[in-house]
């Protein structure tokens, strides 16, 4: 029987509170009686230690008021240290000098209602609760740690601490669930550059843009230029209000329609609520919907119905809301730079410095393009294009999509005799981000020398060797206490990054970032707050009508005669959203916590944090600093082993995280669960408990990776269930990633009682991967297969159990062997087959928009083709018949090369017709589709010839296998085309962005011809009646008239 099934210590029940045999402890931990007089004149907690759990220990109770003697004495109250006095008494084993016990931390509440789908990360941290204005509330600007002093004090000889700043040089790593993590790795993507849930995030670079609120764009895709309702009013508690409401309808599998709700509303705090209600989740109504009235008592209600009323039909309204939620959206950035010479280190010094040295002139060439302003038309950043009053030249780049203007200090005016250089610390001075570069010899950089109220992070930059081939460059980051950490992360010792491009992408992201996570700060945070505050006074006082919410019209029209309402789905149908739904729960990483037992360390502390679930991602938010703690795409996820209260999710190659729930028992785990199966290829785990046989055998083999090579036949292993492409996650309770090879060894070697969780194979016998696990591996496959065969003496295993013949195997080995479960090639070609294939997610299409996803094809794209002789170019052979290697190893080394030229480009084009198809409306031209049809189809040609050319290469006296060479399409050939297809691509590009200025055009004389017609009939109907006054004033009948 196996050991954890049902009995003590199952995880799926888990695991009993301690007992202890001490009677006078367990007196103790009964509830007390209640003191005849107060030991202490402090309130009592909200949840004490000697509560049983079954009890209200969960429920707040409002504090006890203070008494006339507490109020009098507290002065004295004030100077005793009462923290000892109040822990015995609160504690009472502690005089007994047993541990005392710590309360749980309370799981975060949630918004209701409860099935809102989420459309992004700002929206599942939206906070009904009014805000002080007064106080300058910024919960959302302490989203960045405290520093602590260690941070303050922390220097180098790059950077010296200050206070007030957090100094960064090198190693942090990025702030994740147990505290500081390694950096994610393509395609993940970092915690802080997660913002929208709804559609796919996929990153592009290497370096990601992070704190930028990407939902802002929900109103202008899903509501600009179409059928919706604005509200506006003044609530008494949250003060001005915008909501935006619109009814969408789409085709259901079964011919029927389905309808959702799309909302957002707007207060005075930066976080908007953004997302999607399907109708299946909202009380029953009329076939042509509910009324925004009954909407809004359902989704919010918060807030107050009778202060709303429609917004004016003004073009000025929807511009207005345009500005008011991509005020955060920027794509043009000013950066400042500071040149310090060898010797200096004050700021009056690095003002005054007038030329610029090689070094910095190096620099300055690789970070961007020196231009002339006079005549510049681009992003000038307030500098003056015209007379040169600010300097004749300036440095210009771009870089994903934003234009970055640089305040370079020589290049800005000089005043003779002036230490502070007014002219160019106006510019510097003013902006958020500031690169301080250092020659050799500099002296360290301290913050506390600039003064400046703007210039929250610095970026300390030092040369070595400059002006030669060996020229590099080390960084430090020095940022404001209030300002959130932001990558990209540093490595440790801050480098050195060689001159080269990939450092200049570097730079400019961290720049990028550092202004963006600025944005959450005291200053900047109470400036936009204020800002956004006017923009809703401004819609709630002068762009609303009479209409109130009660009176206002139903969404919709009336049904066509050729469509039909789709019936109502079973239960559960609200959990095929394609945003993100929330549960509120307290997550851990790493080992399992059992239940009422305290985790141990950092890593396994319980943070409480929201669940949230999409279609595309699932994310965890820790509420009490509105960041993102962890991260993972859906096609991430291998599996799962839930209990009544507690769920281990595992993703990636096999990392794990303990998630806990509250409320009723089961309920909320079956959500997740339920979700999880509709949006994800996971399924639940098996606990397999193996005892060793008479000989000490386990009787199964396992790979470096975890995989089960070969299960022994008629051994225990088999009986328990144990399959060959099984995939082992724990064993003896510890997750095998967290495990060296050698340390999983042993515990498979002494461990008397080997319990494993194990990921059983698919459904045909194939072991399962993660998606980015095949990414990483098609990445690895290129060189893999290009190097030769390693001895077997030199392959790198450990030996488990020699006697039961127990190895784990490193699958690198080539065709030549027999293909072991985890066969690259097949699992990717089963991989793409499924991605095309009907998939358990296809049941998310009656529900939730289907996105374009192009990630398989990058996949495919970076895979390059590896050298393959043929008949006509044979290298030369040697007198003892072996080929040359040199002429090999060109081989090997051209066909990535050529391919590295247009690969990304094809994948690029691939990428920009899918954004393509999926932007342009119904309206397209039909010649421009079947144009871009075509396109998309050559593309997927291409690609699809490049995965041929990525599989393995079959042995010479295969015949079946025997590569025919007319068939491959030629690296020229691919260039030329891809060449092609990219200037069709930009003229679509051009057509399409003419066609859509234009329907805008004429969407806009078409609304004002309708105000005009509007307009007309008023004043028609107005004459009419004067008309028929002034006849009846003259006597003449009406009839005549008429």
């Amino acid at each position: 029987m196996p050991m954890w099934a049902g009995g003590v210590g199952s995880p799926r029940r888990g695991m009993a509170p301690a007992s202890t045999d001490d009677l006078f402890a367990r007196k103790l931990r009964q509830p007390a009686r209640p003191p005849l007089t107060p030991h202490t004149f402090d309130p009592r907690p909200v949840r004490g230690p000697l509560l049983r759990s079954g009890s209200d220990a969960g429920e707040a109770r409002p504090p006890t008021p203070a008494s006339p003697r507490a109020r009098a004495h507290s002065h004295e109250e004030a100077s005793r240290p009462a923290a000892t006095s109040t822990r015995l008494f609160t504690d009472p084993l502690a005089l007994l000098g047993l541990p005392a016990e710590e309360p749980e931390p309370a799981f975060p509440p949630v918004l209701e209602p409860r099935w809102f789908a989420h459309y992004d990360v700002q929206s599942l941290l939206f906070d009904w609760a009014p805000r002080s204005q007064g106080t300058g509330s910024h919960s959302e600007a302490s989203s960045g740690t405290l520093a602590s002093a260690e941070d303050q004090a922390a220097s180098s000889d790059l950077l010296h601490g200050a206070p007030g700043f957090v100094c960064e040089l090198g190693g942090e790593g990025e702030l994740g669930l147990g505290g500081p993590a390694s950096p994610p790795v393509p395609p993940a993507l970092p915690n802080a550059a997660v913002s929208i849930l709804e559609e796919p995030q996929n990153r592009t670079s290497a370096y990601s843009l992070e704190h930028a609120d990407l939902g802002a764009g929900y109103y202008r895709k899903y509501f600009y230029g179409k059928e919706h309702q604005n509200f506006f009013g003044m609530d008494e508690s949250l003060g001005p209000v915008a909501v935006s409401l619109r009814r969408e309808e789409k085709e259901g599998s079964g011919g029927g329609t389905l309808h959702s709700y799309r909302v957002i509303v707007r207060t005075t705090q930066l976080r908007t609520l953004r997302g999607t209600i399907s109708e299946d989740a909202l009380p029953p109504g009329p076939p042509r919907g509910l009324s925004p009235r009954k909407l809004l008592e359902h989704v919010a209600p918060q807030l107050s119905p009778s202060c709303l009323r429609l917004g004016s039909a003004s073009p000025k309204v929807p511009r207005t809301l345009l500005t008011l939620d991509e005020q955060v959206l920027s794509f043009q950035r000013k950066v400042g730079i500071l040149y310090c010479r060898a010797g200096q280190g004050s700021e009056e010094e690095m003002y005054n410095n007038q030329e610029a040295g090689p070094a910095f002139m190096q620099f300055l060439t690789l970070l961007g393009n020196v231009v002339r302003l006079k005549g510049f038309e681009s992003y000038r950043a307030q500098l003056d294009t015209k007379t040169d009053s600010t300097g004749t030249h300036s440095l210009y780049t771009t870089y994903q999509d934003h234009e970055i203007m640089f305040h370079v200090s020589t290049m800005l005016p000089y005043t003779p005799n002036n230490q502070q250089q007014l002219l160019r610390k106006r510019h510097i001075g003013n902006d958020i981000v500031t690169i301080v570069f250092q020659e050799p010899g500099s002296k360290p950089f301290c913050p506390a020398t600039i003064r400046s109220h703007f210039q929250h992070v610095f970026l300390v930059v030092r040369a070595h060797a400059p002006c030669t081939p060996h020229t590099s460059y080390r960084v430090a980051v020095s940022r404001t206490q209030d300002t959130p950490a932001f990558g990209p992360a540093l490595p440790a010792g801050g480098g050195p990054f060689a001159a080269n491009a990939d450092f200049r992408a570097f730079l400019l992201a961290k720049a990028l970032n550092g202004e963006q996570a600025a944005g959450h700060a005291r200053q900047f945070h109470a400036m936009a707050t204020r800002t956004r505050q006017q923009y809703l006074q401004d819609l709630a006082t002068n762009e609303v009508t009479t209409t109130s919410l009660d009176s206002a019209s139903r969404f919709g029209l009336p049904s066509l005669g050729g469509r039909r309402r789709a019936a109502p789905r079973g239960p559960g149908a609200e959990l095929q959203a394609a945003g993100s739904l929330v549960w509120g729960v307290r997550a851990a990483s790493g080992a399992r916590v059992a239940a009422g037992a305290q985790a141990s360390g950092p890593e396994g502390a319980e943070v409480p944090c929201l669940l949230g679930i999409s279609a595309e991602a699932l994310v965890l938010v820790a509420p009490r600093d509105g960041r993102v703690v962890f991260n993972c795409a859906c096609r991430d996820v291998l599996a799962w082993t839930f209990s009544e209260q507690q769920l281990d999710l595992y993703h990636g190659r096999g990392e794990a995280i303990t998630l806990r729930f509250d409320g009723s028992p089961g309920q909320a785990v079956g959500e997740v669960v339920a979700r999880l199966q509709l949006v994800s290829r996971g399924c639940e785990t098996r606990e397999l408990a193996l005892p060793r046989d008479g000989q000490g055998r386990l009787g199964f083999e396992v790979d470096a990776e975890g995989f089960v090579t070969h299960v022994e036949r008629f051994t225990f292993a088999e009986t328990a269930g144990l399959r060959p492409g099984a995939r082992l996650l724990r064993v003896c309770g510890q997750t095998l990633p967290s495990l060296r090879p050698e340390a999983a060894a042993q515990l498979l070697r002494s461990a008397p009682k080997v319990c494993v969780t194990v990921l059983p194979p698919d459904e045909s016998g194939r072991p399962r991967r993660s998606f980015s696990e095949l990414y990483m591996l098609s990445l690895q496959e290129p060189s893999r297969r290009g190097a030769p065969e390693p001895v077997q003496d030199e392959v790198q295993g450990v030996t488990l159990l020699p006697t039961t013949k127990q190895l784990l195997h490193l699958c690198l080995q080539d065709g030549g062997s027999p293909p072991a479960p985890g066969d690259l090639a097949e699992e990717r070609t089963e991989f793409l087959h499924s991605q095309n294939s009907l998939s358990p997610r296809s049941s998310l299409s009656d529900e939730a928009p289907v996105l374009p996803n192009t990630t398989p094809d990058l996949l495919l794209a970076t895979t390059a083709k590896p050298s393959v002789p043929s008949a006509d170019s044979e290298a030369p052979l040697t007198q003892d018949g072996t080929g040359s290697p040199s002429g090999s190893e060109d081989k090997g080394n051209s066909a990535p090369e050529l391919r590295a030229s247009f690969l990304p480009r094809t994948l690029s084009l691939r990428n920009s017709i899918s954004r393509i198809m999926s932007e342009a409306g119904s309206g397209t031209l039909e010649d421009e589709w079947q144009a871009i049809s075509e396109i998309a189809s050559t593309c997927n040609t291409i690609l699809e010839s490049l995965s041929r050319e990525g599989q393995p290469i079959p042995e010479s006296g295969d015949p079946k296998g025997t590569p025919k060479s007319d068939a491959e399409p030629e690296p020229g050939n691919l260039s030329e085309k891809v060449s092609h297809l990219e200037s069709m691509l930009r003229k679509l590009q051009e057509d399409l962005q003419k066609e859509k200025a234009d329907r805008a055009a004429l969407e806009e004389e078409v609304r004002s011809l309708r105000h005009n017609n509007r307009r007309l009939q008023a004043e028609s109907e107005s004459a009419a009646t004067r008309l028929l006054l002034a006849s009846k004033q003259l006597g003449s009948p009406t009839a005549d008239l008429a």
